[in-house]
């Protein structure tokens, strides 16, 4: 790319970094920090009051060195080519950090999705894949939801693409609902994770996990999940925050009754439970581990410096800037970067895939047991790594990342 935007440029300060630690020959650079694919395309949907509006949907697929690309699809009204391609190089790293055989994308649909009814959403999506009909594949690219998709999603994905086909094809997506052959676990996946890499990055610093003081900024499936899996294991929620509003309460909040809560009104705020807080607030409080859980670059200059926590797990997706990771590093902060921390959903994702191309599934506490040695085995990784360059633990992760796929870039070799 000989242009990018701040997003995909914030991931490239990243690898940059790690790419110099690692002397990586200069070729290989060149194509690590180019997404292989970039599609655009326009998607005419028929509205409920009969106008006709044109949606622009996005699929990157960053790099498929290691096997087929895979990513989300979020619908949102700010999605760009430039988030899209960044994410997607960040699903690539995720991957080759989890040791998964899967490449890096991404995909999203320009929309307000809170505006739109069942019927347009689903028509929507059709279209999207019917566009990108000769791009997706179980073999090609396996899209998973993301912002704003769901399960739901996932079953219109794989309809259309089996429509297509001809056959029904249950791996060309993950994130499905169980009975369309989705994988136990998969829905708490991304949280259980959270809550493996938390526990095992506490116990590295010699913090008790039992009574430790948790802040989580964000409050859909990766937040909540966390919040409650923390807690099941010990830790305090001391602070929940949301799009609307948040709550704190330094004894700890109840989580199981502020998700009922939530459930009812739609936000935490307002939860009896605890006093108003902000997500300003929340940040600066002075607990155990932050879990930034809500959408990118959260922490930035501006308020990294009054990040009070030792231990701040990304659960979402390039939460922190370059320069607001800097800061909390330079203050002593352990931050354990999203492409680890939050890659429970995708290592998941993978199990889901295994178990529709063989048509055999497992109980839920076999892909968790699974789930567990995996996030064990990459924080153990990434941690030696950290140790061994003296860097990081985000540099540590690219490192990683970019030694698995940049080795197997010049084994494959150049097709010319």
């Amino acid at each position: 790319m000989a242009e990018h935007g701040p997003i995909f440029g914030a991931m490239l300060e990243e690898f940059d970094l790690a790419a110099r630690i690692l002397n990586l020959d200069p070729g290989i650079w060149r194509i690590l920090t180019h997404p292989k694919r970039q599609i655009v395309v326009s998607c005419p949907v028929q509205m409920d009051n009969g106008e006709i509006e044109v949606f622009t949907g996005y699929r990157v697929q960053y790099n498929i060195t290691l096997g087929p690309a895979k990513g989300g699809i979020r619908y949102h009204p700010d999605v760009s080519l430039d988030e899209v391609t960044a994410l997607s190089a960040w699903m690539t790293w995720k991957c080759a950090v989890a040791q998964l055989p899967f490449g890096g994308a991404k995909g999203g649909i320009v929309c307000d999705p809170t505006r739109m009814s069942k019927r347009e959403l689903e028509a929507l999506t059709r279209r999207y894949v019917s566009e990108l009909i000769d791009a997706i594949g179980p073999d090609k690219d396996v899209p998973a939801p993301d912002v704003n998709t769901n399960d739901q999603t996932m079953a219109w994905i794989m309809d259309t693409y089996s429509m297509h086909v001809g056959h029904t094809s249950t791996a060309v997506v993950t994130g499905k609902p169980i009975a369309m052959g989705g994988s136990l676990g998969r829905r708490e996946a991304t949280g259980r994770g959270v809550m493996i890499v938390t526990r095992e990055a506490a116990k590295h610093l010699g913090i008790e996990i039992k009574g430790a003081t948790v802040a989580v900024q964000g409050c859909g499936n990766v937040g909540s999940v966390s919040a409650e899996l923390l807690e099941s294991i010990g830790a305090r929620i001391v602070a929940v925050t949301d799009w609307k509003g948040g709550v704190v309460n330094k004894k700890g909040l109840d989580v199981q009754r502020l998700l009922a809560y939530q459930r009812e009104h739609r936000s935490v705020e307002g939860f009896p439970g605890g006093e108003p807080i902000t997500n300003e607030e929340l940040f600066a409080l002075d607990v155990d581990v932050l879990v930034p859980a809500a959408l990118e670059n959260q922490i930035t200059a501006e308020n990294a410096g009054s990040v009070r926590a030792k231990i701040v797990t990304e659960g979402a997706n390039g939460p922190t800037t370059p320069e607001g990771h800097r800061i909390m590093h330079a203050n002593g902060v352990f931050v354990i970067p999203d492409i680890l921390a939050n890659s429970g959903g995708v290592t998941t994702s993978y199990f889901e895939w295994v178990q529709d191309r063989h048509g055999y599934f497992w109980e839920e506490a076999e892909v968790n047991t699974k789930l567990e040695r995996k996030m064990c085995e990459a924080f153990e990784s990434v941690l030696a790594t950290s140790l061994k360059f003296k860097v990081d633990m985000r540099t540590a992760a690219y490192i990683v990342a970019i030694e698995r796929v940049g080795t197997v870039t010049k084994m494959r070799g150049m097709y010319a």
